[in-house]
């Protein structure tokens, strides 16, 4: 029961500190097979040391008006195993990302404590996290004069540190669920530039964005063909001044293959392929742009996944024999 209490107070406390800013987290379309990256309580959970990498090319189409490619780019990879002196396990993350004039380099190192309960284990962890930001003033040209932009003219950049809190509960091959809240601290970077007129004063600051994550999967096995399953899951990400919705569903054949659609609302129906080679994963998102700015002005999205698993079976000790003769 202590242990209960101890998540409903952290859940209580990843709700209570989020604001109204706009979101920045970046965007992955196989969120099923990248829960480490949103949610730090999932490190280790696997009972093996799993490593992650995705490239994503958000919007492969779109430009600006001087033809420049302004488009999302994100760059990412995750480790993370079980260390059972620890009682839990360890994860780590680094990730580019890059959008438009903007680029972010993010490094993030964590650690969760694990518990058995019922059929699953419980993870509960955080990470600390060093936001590297840059942004190239010089090439942002705002549709109208901006009193703010108007003093910057140059490239500027800024180191940013904060953390994540995340709980995660998983029973293998069956389901998980989970909760996070990541760049709790929603840490300021020094003024850049600042200006007054008739609604108060103004100033502007590099920021990271509070965003809340919640996870939930489902893996169904046909009882009379246990060679296929369905597995559906969803990913409702917001800050609460705008949310974002995806719920998929992928159909399995042996573990091996699979494909199936995710639908982001009001921005994208995703298809997703991918299959298994031993330890090995690998999957590919095509995102058909629904919103307003239509598919043939973005060009679509494309991701692609990586993903390595294995165990390292420790050396139990030095085996003896007796010779029968001396028995």
């Amino acid at each position: 029961m202590k242990l209960l209490k101890y998540i409903i107070l952290l859940v209580a406390c990843i709700l209570i500190l989020t604001t109204t800013e706009a979101q920045q987290a970046p965007q992955f379309t196989q969120n099923m097979f990248n829960n480490m990256t949103i949610n730090p309580g999932s490190a280790g959970l696997d009972n093996g040391i799993c490593l992650t990498g995705i490239v994503r090319q958000q919007w492969a189409g779109f430009k600006d008006v001087d033809g420049n490619k302004v488009g999302p780019e994100t760059f990412l990879l995750n480790v993370h195993a079980p260390v059972r002196i620890l009682h839990g396990g360890l994860g780590g993350v680094i990730m580019q990302d890059k959008l438009g004039f903007e680029r972010n380099i993010n490094l993030k190192i964590g650690y969760a404590y694990h518990a058995n309960i019922g059929f699953g284990k419980l993870g509960i962890g955080f990470n600390i996290g060093f936001h590297n930001k840059f942004i190239d003033f010089s090439k942002l040209k705002p549709a109208e004069p901006d009193p703010l932009l108007d003093q910057l003219s140059g490239e500027e950049s800024e180191m940013l540190i904060d953390f994540s809190l995340g709980v995660f509960y998983k029973v293998a091959n069956q389901y998980y669920i989970g909760i996070s809240g990541n760049q709790i601290l929603q840490s300021n970077g020094k003024e850049l530039a600042s200006s007054t007129d008739s609604t108060g004063s103004h100033i502007l600051t590099m920021t990271l964005d509070r965003t809340i994550y919640f996870v939930a999967g489902y893996e169904y096995v046909f009882p009379g063909n246990p060679s296929f399953a369905i597995a559906p899951s969803v990913l409702i990400k917001t800050d609460f001044a705008s949310t974002q919705y995806d719920i998929c569903a992928l159909l399995k054949y042996n573990n091996k293959f699979w494909g199936g659609v995710n639908y982001r609302v009001q921005d994208a129906v995703c298809v997703i392929l991918g299959l298994k080679i031993k330890d090995f994963t690998i999957g590919y998102a095509y995102d058909i742009t629904t919103s307003k700015l239509g598919l043939s002005r973005t060009g679509g999205s494309h991701e692609i996944l990586l993903n390595y698993c294995f165990k390292i079976e420790a050396d139990k000790g030095r085996k003896s024999y007796k010779n029968t003769r001396f028995l």
